[in-house]
């Protein structure tokens, strides 16, 4: 027993270590940690050299890191900047979206996938990353430009969309049934949901907090850390109710995430709650849940899948640029910024691996499909930073590149994150 024990006490130091190292060292190349701890978890598992291995322990530390890195993603998009980015970062949003979500779907039909498996790939690229775009911005110096407040606004905005069709889809598996009613039936839930997540969240979270915290204050044992626990059982509260529906826990925290960043919080007790939360999840849990994730990734792909990864990798480049470029037109964007703002959304990331990894723990598609979306993932974050400095440089040149005073979005954090 005691010997077990050890051993995945040296198990769990091994990944933790890994995870840390690799993901400094992509970090100081310009991408997101969560490609190192990738990498660490297919050269040091069991794909490769099998130094470290999958344990209870550790699946349940991953699944603990799943629901606290949904949280904290929840907690970097404002709702109230949602509603006052405009028309470009909303058509920006829907066309980064509708697009490869459609061709995805295509693609796993033409190539014999189940309903369920065909629309996990149309979320798969759908899905973006906004940590991806917030640290190439600051590393480019363009923040106050017109093209990285629409490319954040469309990421918050795509961000929540997948959430909201992510809930759907799992709602339409959990019924296994494929009529018209059914599928309504699912999508009503899903909405019906969201819809009261956001009236309690927005409308009646904020003014339970306060007392909540007048409370405490007469009974002088408020202070942050009783602030964050209190905050974990809020989490924990939507969780519950997602799972009532039938919906994942992960999308209780996301909408719990969403609404703590509303709760009007005393300012020290949030900046608390935030970095605290953003230290656990990032610092600890979240690296173990990438670091496991590649445990289940087959380097076959590249061998005998290799036609269809480079089939769903191309659909889900092109998709992602040509879906936010065309929908860009309408607006006052130029035909240029919106081609760049397309690069900067092509790049996926937490968000799509967090979703594929809950379809494969529940058996709807299976090991090469699932390191195909995987790998696409990743190949499409590698791409970001130098498209969208190519698109910069190129907009400078044709002087496009318009500076304004943007939105309030506190990229400087994001960079470090998923």
């Amino acid at each position: 027993m005691v010997e077990t024990a050890g051993l995945d006490l040296l198990n769990l130091l091994l990944v933790l270590t890994l995870a840390w190292t690799f993901g400094l060292l992509v970090e100081r190349v310009g991408y997101p940690a969560l490609m190192g701890e990738l990498l660490a978890g297919i050269v040091f598992g069991p794909t490769v050299l099998g130094l470290i291995h999958p344990t209870e322990a550790l699946d349940v530390f991953a699944e603990l890191g799943v629901f606290l890195l949904m949280i904290y993603v929840g907690m970097e998009v404002d709702l109230h900047d949602l509603f006052e980015l405009g028309p470009q970062a909303l058509m920006v949003a829907f066309g980064g979206f509708v697009v490869p979500f459609g061709l995805g779907y295509l693609v796993g039909d033409l190539i014999g996938l189940a309903i369920e498996q065909s629309l996990f790939v149309g979320i798969a690229m759908a899905a973006t990353s906004l940590a991806t775009k917030s640290r190439i911005l600051v590393d480019l110096d363009i923040l106050d430009t017109r093209i990285a407040g629409v490319l954040l606004g469309g990421a918050l905005l795509s961000d929540v969309g997948v959430m909201v069709v992510f809930a759907g889809i799992m709602g339409f598996i959990e019924t296994g049934d494929v009529t018209p009613l059914d599928l309504g039936l699912v999508a009503g839930k899903a909405l019906l949901f969201f819809a009261a997540a956001l009236v309690f969240g927005d409308r009646f979270l904020p003014y339970l907090w306060t007392q909540l915290e007048t409370w405490m204050e007469r009974h002088e044992f408020v202070d942050p850390t009783s602030a964050f626990t209190v905050a974990l059982v809020v989490a924990l509260v939507f969780a519950f109710f997602a799972a009532l529906v039938d919906l994942h826990m992960i999308i209780g925290g996301f909408i719990a995430g969403l609404f703590l960043r509303q709760a009007q919080l005393d300012p020290d007790i949030y900046d608390h709650m935030y970095d605290v939360m953003y230290d656990l999840a990032m610092g600890f849990f979240a690296p173990i849940f990438f670091v496991t994730v590649a445990f289940e990734l087959t380097l076959d792909v590249f061998t005998g899948g290799l036609d269809l990864l480079v089939l769903v990798l191309a659909v889900a480049f092109v998709s992602k640029i040509v879906g936010s470029w065309l929908f860009a037109l309408p607006t006052k964007l130029s035909p240029r910024e919106g081609l760049v703002i397309g690069f900067g959304m092509n790049g996926r990331g937490t968000v799509e691996i967090v979703i594929v990894s809950i379809a494969l723990s529940a058996g709807v598609i299976g090991q090469e499909l699932f390191s195909v979306l995987v790998f696409t993932a990743i190949f499409t974050t590698t791409l970001v930073p130098p498209t969208v400095k190519w698109g910069v440089d190129w907009l400078e040149r044709a002087d496009e590149l318009v500076y304004t005073d943007g939105i309030d979005v506190d990229a400087s954090s994001e960079g470090a994150g998923p």
